[in-house]
């Protein structure tokens, strides 16, 4: 692999010996820039807050809250209104996808101790230098894999919106010619039923 190295010089100070006349510089030193063609910046956005413990809580997702459990080493899902079959589907796509990734082991993923909630028990890396990348390649699965449920989540609640328009907007088609119908005590020509035998215990034959 072919790696560019760009060579600056820098200033440094230098000390002038004045019995012999010559210039001695104490700080050697040279800038060098390295320029690798394989790396390359990644970039992504997280609604996130960081709780009183360190935990971190993830809020994009429509149906679910996710929260990293820093010192328990774990990722959890939590349903974010009601637990029904299609949070639980959201939750055991992201750990799917994080079991993949090799992130969190397969063999941890189990319910919570919340209801409806899913959990998993995050892998250490192997590499001692690479630890401080944890957080980072895990914050960055995690986003991908939202962007991959946008699509899915923004079509449901444009469906939602466009059902209460038609509900509160009605368009010709689907509206009656009265139009603006007045408030009034009575309204329409049958009569309800009240007064008969059954309500009274009777019985006529």
């Amino acid at each position: 692999m072919a790696i560019n190295v760009k060579v600056a010089g820098v200033s440094q100070p230098v000390m002038i010996d004045t019995s012999i006349g010559v210039r001695i510089d104490n700080n050697p030193s040279i800038g060098v820039t390295i320029n690798n063609p394989n790396l390359h910046e990644v970039k992504f956005k997280l609604n996130i807050r960081e709780a009183h413990n360190g935990d971190l809580m993830i809020f994009d997702h429509p149906d679910i809250d996710i929260v990293i459990m820093k010192e328990r080493k774990k990722v959890v899902t939590f349903a974010k209104d009601l637990a029904t079959d299609v949070v639980y589907g959201t939750s055991s796509r992201l750990m799917e996808r994080l079991r993949k990734k090799g992130v969190i082991a397969f063999d941890t993923i189990q319910g919570g101790n919340v209801y409806g909630s899913l959990e998993g028990q995050l892998l250490e890396m192997k590499d001692p230098e690479q630890k401080d990348m944890e957080m980072p390649l895990l914050l960055n699965q995690i986003s991908e894999w939202i962007e991959s449920e946008r699509p899915y989540f923004e079509t449901v609640e444009d469906y939602e919106q466009m059902y209460d328009n038609d509900l509160t907007h009605p368009n010709q088609d689907n509206s009656t010619e009265l139009g603006e119908v007045p408030q009034a005590a009575k309204k329409g020509s049958i009569e309800p039923y009240i007064f008969g035998a059954y309500p009274y215990g009777g019985y006529y034959y």
